[in-house]
């Protein structure tokens, strides 16, 4: 798996072997970078089930300036910290090694908010939704904000939760990009989020 563009481009990052892992494909990461804005500059971002720390590494090599990622496999946690520290941007970082529901409610508590917000869990554990709604409760997604989750075509994952409505959405075979906004953002579909303080 490598870093499919930005100043990382091309450098490879560690996977796991022997864990059931799912990383991002290349066609979906790369579709998901050219829907969302192309200036991450400035931006703050959150990987929930991150893995490897992919898509956390694909933003700040296209120029987000932080990141918190969430995972509560320790192995999983190894291997975002070898791939931060092989990119010399562990700086940047923060890992939290915990439950992601738990990790949601810890950050809301340390009034942490994102431009960016990445949801990437197992398929077929209603992980989305529920993670979703979690969301909607808090303010950790910045109002001009941006989730958006990678799920199985067969996850249901719905339109709204509370006022976090969705704004876009793809398919690349078997799996969907879902993009999410508060409800007056996604009204306005060419609008890109502003960088965050």
């Amino acid at each position: 798996m490598r870093v499919i563009g930005g100043n990382a481009k091309g450098r490879r990052l560690k996977v796991p072997k022997g864990r059931a892992l799912r990383p991002t494909s290349a066609r979906v990461k790369e579709a998901m970078f050219n829907i969302l804005p192309h200036d991450l500059s400035g931006l703050k971002a959150l990987d929930l089930f991150a893995g490897t720390g992919n898509m956390t590494i694909e933003a700040l090599s296209r120029g987000a300036e932080a990141a918190i990622l969430v995972d509560a496999s320790g192995e999983a946690s190894r291997a975002i910290r070898e791939n931060l520290s092989r990119l010399s941007i562990a700086n940047r970082c923060r890992l939290l090694n915990m439950p992601v529901q738990r990790a949601l409610r810890h950050l809301e508590r340390q009034h942490e908010t994102f431009d960016l917000i990445f949801i990437d869990p197992p398929y077929g554990q209603n992980w989305v939704e529920r993670t979703l709604t979690i969301i909607a409760q808090t303010s950790i997604l910045r109002a001009s904000g941006i989730a958006v989750a990678e799920h199985s075509v067969r996850d249901q994952v719905g339109e709204h939760y509370g006022d976090l409505a969705l704004c876009d959405r793809r398919r690349y075979g078997d799996t969907l990009l879902s993009f999410f906004k508060w409800q007056r953002q996604a009204d306005s579909p060419n609008k890109e989020p502003t960088h965050g303080t």
